[in-house]
């Protein structure tokens, strides 16, 4: 079973192929550079050095975010289209979820991946590895930092805290956490696509054509412009 994992929706960009219990090969670039024109780029190379023809592909997984609004859709958009084209399945898996699982596989505690989001915000859940599977203890979200490290620190067990945005958080994180809090080495914050495809493999199939990504919140045009048709409602 080949499977083919994107992930574009933060700065990383990830290709993986998995094939059983192999992973056959990775790409991986933390650049602030534009996904639209390199993702595809990326995926032919990476199927031909492997010597993997489209055909052969049983599975596309993608990353449904939460993450740049624009990175989740482009993503998202590519994976529906090559298993809409290719007649195969489609699974998502939290992008949360890949960090958490490319840093914390064998951390004894929780697990915190996350993502900047701005003005003091971040997208974080809580996961914990048992028996080498991963699950999650406390759902993705959209919090402020001074409202997330508060509930953490309630926690019994140490925080492995993941992600190449974790400097703009460090310092609140570790003034509230002290000791409790773990932060990861920087070889740990770039999601891994190889998790993705693996975490992936035995998520269901979903419907290319209602495959909905997780935003966790509205694109801010999108949501100003539902703003003003509600008040020219009112």
């Amino acid at each position: 079973m080949k499977i083919l994992s994107i992930d574009t929706s933060n700065y990383v960009l990830g290709i993986g192929l998995l094939d059983g219990n192999q992973v056959m090969g990775e790409y991986i670039s933390n650049l602030k550079k534009n996904h639209s024109v390199r993702v595809m780029p990326a995926i032919q190379t990476l199927m031909n050095e492997c010597n993997v023809k489209p055909a052969e592909l049983s599975k596309i997984v993608v990353a449904k975010g939460p993450g740049s609004y624009t990175g989740v859709r482009i993503g998202v958009t590519i994976a529906k289209t090559l298993a809409w084209t290719l007649n195969i399945p489609l699974s998502g898996v939290s992008s949360l979820e890949v960090l958490a699982a490319s840093s914390g596989r064998h951390f004894n505690g929780f697990v915190s991946p996350l993502f900047d989001a701005r003005r003091g915000q971040i997208y974080t859940g809580l996961y914990q590895f048992e028996e080498g599977r991963i699950s999650s203890i406390m759902e993705d979200q959209l919090i402020m930092t001074t409202d997330w490290a508060p509930k953490l620190n309630e926690l019994s067990q140490n925080i492995l805290i993941a992600g190449n945005d974790l400097p703009l958080h460090q310092d609140i994180l570790k003034e509230i956490l002290g000791d409790k809090a773990v932060f990861a080495e920087i070889t740990e914050h770039n999601p891994r696509p190889a998790e993705l495809a693996l975490l992936g493999r035995n998520k269901p199939d979903e419907d290319p054509h209602h495959f909905v990504p997780n935003y966790i919140r509205l694109a801010e045009a999108e949501a100003k412009w539902l703003e003003s048709q509600s008040n020219q409602k009112n």
